[in-house]
């Protein structure tokens, strides 16, 4: 590390500029992304647009006076860009977002929705001649004035239960609107193509809507004719997180809506048109072969009404979003392998992948007139922006943070695989101090993920900050345990009704590795862990022995299965767990932490926020109240206004250093001076 290097700190962390998914022009010279400006004196966010060139011309801000301005979209001639915000405008201030559009070279934005109810998500006409949106409205009443009664109404309401019948009504960390539905409607703009235009629910009466859980751009798609719109949708009576969805086709002109796919065994997702508008590419999974099966690329066909999965001798989980290629030949999505998130080019004949683009982790892309734009981040930077032009080496197009980074040294990180459970080779990630020196002896600290059925990939986390962690001063370990995503279905099958068991030994295994290494401290050993990592930490105090590890963190932590089914999830337990707790109360148990509370005695910080739908804080607060009462050393986070992640810039600043002075208060090394001094002074007094 450099003599005028400083480390990575927490406040550092909450300067950093955060990139969103960009959107190309339609030549592709440009491209406008939404820049998010973290504010620790507000205590808040600020997200404006910005404008960056493909050919080499600087960056420069597009949008000034918003204050979460986001999800800008180019239109089809590249004249406009409309994107979603919450302004006050011409004496209006939006209660909710609305559709605001802006010329591409700059100007005032223009509100071009007053919906009360506010909008999720937009795209655009082929055409350019307008806009279909996502908004949560009453299904039985039409119009935007009967709406907007409707919700003047009940905002002046003194009663504040939340009725309702639904299985599904809550989500992460809201209620879902009550007696509301998300539906698409459709903006057309005036006939000089501006101002705000008619607004027409497009789903009014026909017994659809979109899915009740992130209902977003993703759901829909229109056709390149701008006749039809292809959409997801959960087709039974009763919705349910766990449902299998199918996709409908709505025509604009006549309002009909025809299903043109459905299968009992399937769950289908995030369709998209071919250049021709003759096919639907979608993401496919076998959800009654088994819950964990991966989302596959399939093809619909028009002229023969017949599908086809296309990836499925390809063992990878297809992530949305899909694009087409401009010749029909192919299809552009991401897919993780081994702790990375790749861009892959999915030949439809050959029914290969290629990789187009590698990670660290890919977050978003867009590909116009040629030029492909790749965002992507990576253990030792925050996500930086790409364009890769044909014949042409990638080059980066911006320099947010640069300049706040340019002093701050980031540790090395290794990657490694080792003898995990089952005989099988599991990934780790190693990250090591910004000066370390393998003639020293370190302090070991586990970051175990959630998911399960997710991985600790080559990505920038500012949640759990990998480089903010090492900068402490320890080596900081991520184990790809059994389960994770990225290394095939099986493995990530393989711990499926035996949550638990396999997770641990791998976990294990790298602690008997890793104290292997010359420089490892054996008394400075910690682990921590959020939702399912907080599972984990939580499971390890009653399976290992007290000793072991110094201190844990659990964030977030599921404790007692059985408890955990007050969550926004509970219908998907069993499926995981193999049983419902009434039917086999033993089944649930054995993969429960509750049930090995007698054997806990590791010091536990236990974290938790009190609008956490997915684990409720429940769990953290009878976790805590556990170890109290059994005596063992503890302390609790608690946050009435976080959710399942720490999100405020300021409850992030106290989260890292409760977690830093929690592993400090246990750290064995940290503590032998003292006592020297404690004794030295005792001496002395005789």
């Amino acid at each position: 590390m450099a003599k005028n290097s400083k480390r990575l700190d927490v406040d550092t962390l909450w300067r950093i500029e955060r990139l969103g998914p960009p959107s190309l022009c339609p030549d592709g010279a440009r491209a406008v992304v939404a820049l998010t400006r973290p504010s620790m004196q507000d205590n808040a966010s600020h997200s404006s647009l910005w404008l960056l060139s493909t050919r080499g011309e600087a960056p420069r801000p597009l949008t000034h006076c918003g204050d979460k301005d986001g999800q800008p979209q180019w239109s089809p001639r590249g004249e406009r860009i409309a994107f979603l915000a919450k302004r006050e405008q011409e004496g209006h201030k939006d209660e909710e977002r609305q559709i605001y559009l802006i010329a591409a070279d700059g100007g005032e934005a223009e509100r071009v929705t007053r919906m009360a109810t506010g909008v999720e998500a937009l795209r655009w006409l082929p055409d350019g001649r307008g806009l279909v949106f996502v908004s949560w409205v009453w299904p039985e009443l039409r119009g935007e004035k009967a709406q907007a009664a409707a919700l003047a109404e009940r905002r002046k309401r003194k009663e504040s239960g939340y009725a309702t019948e639904q299985t599904q009504y809550r989500h992460w960390d809201h209620n879902l609107p009550e007696g509301r539905e998300p539906m698409l409607h459709l903006l057309e703009f005036g006939r000089a193509g501006r101002g705000a235009g008619r607004v027409r629910n497009l789903m009014q009466g026909s017994g659809y809507s979109l899915q009740r859980h992130d209902p977003g751009a993703e759901a829909f798609d229109l056709s390149p004719d701008g006749r039809r719109i292809a959409f997801a949708f959960d087709p039974q009576a009763e919705k349910r997180i766990e449902n299998r969805h199918a996709i409908a086709e709505l025509d604009l002109q006549s309002g009909r809506i025809e299903v043109v796919l459905r299968d009992a065994d399937w769950h289908f997702s995030a369709p998209r048109y071919s250049p021709d508008g003759q096919r639907l590419a979608f993401l496919a999974q076998h959800d009654a072969r088994k819950h964990t099966a991966p989302e596959q690329l399939a093809v619909w066909e028009r002229e023969s009404h017949r599908w086809d999965v296309v990836s499925g001798e390809w063992d990878h989980a297809v992530q949305a979003p899909l694009q087409w290629e401009d010749d029909g030949q192919a299809v552009l999505l991401m897919a993780e392998q081994e702790g990375r998130r790749h861009l892959w080019r999915f030949d439809l004949q050959d029914r290969r992948a290629e990789r187009v683009v590698s990670g660290g982790t890919l977050l978003a892309f867009d590909k116009r007139a040629g030029v492909l734009l790749t965002l992507a981040d990576a253990i030792d930077h925050p996500a930086r922006l790409h364009a890769h032009l044909p014949g042409r080496a990638a080059r980066r197009i911006e320099s947010f943070n640069d300049r706040l980074l340019a002093g701050v040294a980031t540790g090395r990180t290794e990657e490694v695989w080792f003898g995990g459970a089952a005989g099988d080779a599991v990934q780790m990630w190693l990250t090591y101090p910004p000066d370390f020196d393998a003639k020293k002896r370190y302090p070991i600290l586990h970051l175990i993920h959630g998911g399960p059925h997710t991985a600790f990939g080559d990505g920038f986390h500012y949640r759990w900050n990998v480089q903010t962690f090492a900068a402490q001063g320890y080596v900081v370990a991520c184990v790809n345990y059994h389960g994770s995503s990225g290394f095939g279905w099986a493995f990530l099958d393989s711990i499926t009704h035996r949550w638990g068991e396999l997770e641990l030994q791998d976990v294990e295994r790298a602690t008997d590795w890793l104290l292997t290494r010359p420089w490892a401290d054996a008394r400075r050993v910690f682990a921590g862990g959020g939702s399912y990592g907080g599972y984990m930490v939580a499971w390890m105090n009653g399976h290992v022995a007290p000793g072991r590890y110094a201190a844990y963190v659990c964030h977030a932590g599921c404790f007692d299965w059985t408890a955990m089914f007050a969550d926004d999830a509970f219908s998907w337990h069993a499926r995981e767990l193999g049983a419902y707790y009434w039917n086999d109360p033993e089944q649930v148990r054995r993969q429960s932490a509750h049930a090995s509370a007698d054997t806990m005695a590791t010091p536990t910080l236990v974290v938790h926020g009190a609008l956490d739908y997915r684990v409720p804080d429940a769990q953290g607060l009878a976790y805590y109240n556990t170890l109290k009462a059994r005596g063992v050393a503890a302390r609790l986070l608690w946050f009435p206004d976080e959710n399942h992640w720490i999100l405020k810039p300021r409850n992030s600043r106290q989260w890292y250093r409760e977690f830093f002075a929690w592993l400090a208060r246990h750290d064995r090394a940290r503590q032998a001076p003292q006592r020297t001094r404690d004794k030295t002074r005792r001496g002395a007094a005789r």
